[in-house]
């Protein structure tokens, strides 16, 4: 294949921190081809669609792709709710976004996205802008991280103080921004294989990518 494009649907801008992440593990599976990554903006509709299935066909119309990742966050519902949740959404749609279940991935963390971002305190730092900060950062162990009950507002907790900031200028600093970047500084995410719902992730895209023989044969 010439180029591997996907798009991903997800909960929130924020959850655009999962596209490195994603394109990650699409390259740990062999895909040598140029890969092209989009994000499904609807916001900028004059009427955003409000079921999860109106979302997934406005995603692949307005950002026509091979690979259609589909996020939900598990907050309190089990991991496999959220899957049969978008499956049930996909069958509705099917006929009309021409991708089926195949060519659909489910990305569902434990809790939010955000704990897959508490794996590194550089980029944390790096994403905070303010690299060579001294203040020390408590981040949980990887084992620890699908089960916090608040991921995220740990993750503002640590960007804030990673920031260095203080006063107005805190209160300024954006963490919902910063979060965005955290991934951009992270070349390796194979500590997150520690993950159940991670394993679940990866397990889909290799049999997604085997399934459409877009690996290369070295």
């Amino acid at each position: 294949m010439k180029e591997l494009r996907y798009t991903l649907l997800s909960d929130g801008s924020s959850d655009k921190a999962l596209m490195p992440i994603l394109t990650w593990l699409l390259l740990e599976h062999n895909i040598t081809a140029p890969i092209q990554s989009q994000w499904a903006d609807l916001r900028r509709l004059r009427n955003p669609p409000n079921t999860l299935a109106e979302r997934m066909k406005w995603s692949v119309y307005l950002y026509p792709c091979d690979l259609l990742f589909v996020h939900r966050d598990a907050e309190t519902e089990s991991v496999q709710a959220r899957v049969e949740e978008i499956e049930k959404a996909l069958e509705g749609v099917k006929d009309k976004i021409q991708l089926g279940r195949e060519g659909t991935v489910c990305v569902v963390p434990v809790r939010m996205t955000e704990a897959w971002l508490l794996l590194d305190e550089k980029a944390l730092r790096l994403a905070a802008g303010n690299p060579h900060g001294r203040r020390p950062l408590s981040l949980p162990s990887i084992n620890e991280v699908e089960n916090l009950p608040d991921p995220k507002g740990i993750l503002y907790r640590l960007l804030h103080q990673a920031s260095g900031l203080s006063g107005r200028r805190l209160k300024r600093f954006r963490a919902s921004t910063a979060t965005q970047r955290i991934t951009d500084f992270i070349s390796d995410f194979s500590p997150l294989r520690a993950l159940s719902a991670f394993q679940t992730l990866e397990r889909e895209i290799k049999q997604v990518v085997r399934g459409q023989r877009w690996a290369s044969e070295s």
